[in-house]
């Protein structure tokens, strides 16, 4: 499977501008690129080949579109087709989605090479602690070597990204091998088996009732309204905005990154401990769009807790099965019958078999049913499903984001 590190870049202003400049005319082709797609006929649009092939005539009509390398350009080209197949697939289960759009100045960041020929890597710096590397037409720069650096013929692509706080960071993408293979099915023992709840009033609520908190971030919150404030104040465009504007992007970083970090101790911890995971597949865009909650919703970061727990999953060998969410907290998991209640009602009371318990507790346990079904487990007794779902509530133990934060997993 695929494996990604990430590395802190630091290339020469002469290095940094050209990468820019480059970066700047990919993202012109890719919009040319996009325009081609949606202006064809809708039975007769292009592939990703046809528009490759179109990159020639392009490029003499426009000369700078022959600055950057036509490597970069066919993998900017290629990556508007993987686009369009996300989207698809998404359709496809049922979720609305649009159109790709077009991207402005700056919003376009990157640079992608997937061919070694493309760059070249070089430990010999005189210091263990960076190492250069090269990319076609942009030139030689360092990177930290906080971790180590795989030769140019194990890396199977170099990402070169600008974040918005003006930092560059490369993404190796290397070819893992020896991942664990997932155990079978029907060896896996019930209490090896999990469903995951997200919610709000935690951040996530197991079946075996255990919930943890969300991570308390209105400091943060708190200085990027201050630095955005500042921003408001300043003449847009001039030095001082600029300036300012990078200070905004730096602490909208810090929460962009405690987030991550708070995920990735969740998710190794979830992938580690269980052998089978049961989760939501939420679509994240209408909920933000509608509820009120919006700014939690978005803190939380859902969809991509998932994509962490997938890419874990592979790495840690543990079966990961995304259920439709719809109907889970109303219905019964003892009974089955649903029983509508409010947001603000927190607790499950069956009308009919008179199970009551903690309605993120309930949501769980039918989370980890529907997964266990959609595989086929569901009707079986030699599956875990009997005992992995019991009527009888266990006590509820809460963990504080802080002791995830600290600790590194809720179980540590």
């Amino acid at each position: 499977m695929k494996h990604t590190l990430r590395f802190r870049a630091y290339l020469p202003d002469d290095v940094a501008s050209e990468a820019w400049r480059h970066i700047d005319i990919l993202r012109q082709i890719r919009n040319h690129a996009v325009r081609d797609y949606y202006n064809s006929d809708y039975n007769d649009r292009p592939s990703d080949y046809d528009q490759h092939s179109k990159l020639k005539d392009w490029t003499d009509q426009w000369p700078t579109f022959a600055d950057p390398s036509q490597h970069a350009a066919q993998q900017a080209i290629s990556q508007i087709h993987s686009d369009l197949e996300t989207l698809q697939e998404r359709r496809n289960e049922g979720y609305d989605v649009g159109r790709l759009q077009w991207q402005g100045a700056g919003e376009f960041r990157s640079v992608s090479y997937n061919q070694s020929s493309r760059f070249n890597v070089d430990y010999n710096t005189g210091d263990d602690r960076f190492v250069r590397l090269r990319l076609e037409k942009i030139g030689w720069f360092k990177i930290r070597a906080d971790r180590d650096v795989p030769p140019a013929e194990d890396i199977d692509e170099v990402i070169l990204k600008q974040e918005t706080t003006g930092e560059w960071y490369v993404s190796l993408v290397t070819t893992v091998e020896d991942t664990p293979e997932k155990l079978p099915l029907s060896e896996i023992e019930a209490e090896d088996c999990v469903g995951v709840d997200l919610g709000i009033t935690s951040y996530i609520h197991t079946s075996e009732n255990l919930s943890v908190d969300t991570l308390d971030l209105s400091d943060e919150y708190d200085r990027y309204a201050r630095e955005q404030r500042k921003l408001n104040r300043k003449e847009h465009g001039s030095n001082n905005w600029e300036n300012q504007r990078r200070k905004v992007a730096q602490a909208k970083r810090t929460i962009k990154r405690k987030v991550r970090d708070y995920q990735h101790k969740l998710t190794t911890w979830l992938v580690t401990e269980y052998d089978f995971v049961a989760v939501e597949d939420l679509d994240v865009k209408p909920m933000l769009e509608t509820s009120q909650n919006a700014k939690n919703k978005q803190d939380a970061a859902w969809s991509q807790f998932i994509e962490l727990l997938e890419y874990k999953a592979d790495l840690h060998g543990t079966h990961v099965e995304k259920v439709k969410p719809g109907g889970t907290t109303k219905e019964c998991a003892v009974c089955g019958v649903e029983t509508a209640k409010p947001i603000w009602v927190r607790e499950h009371s069956c009308p009919a078999c008179g199970h009551t318990e903690d309605r993120d507790l309930n949501a769980a346990k039918n989370i980890l049913y529907r997964g266990l079904k959609q595989l086929g487990l569901g009707q079986s007794e030699s599956t875990p499903v009997e005992t992995a779902l019991p009527t009888l509530t266990p006590h509820r133990e809460a963990v504080s984001a802080k002791r995830v934060v600290e600790a590194g997993s809720p179980g540590a």
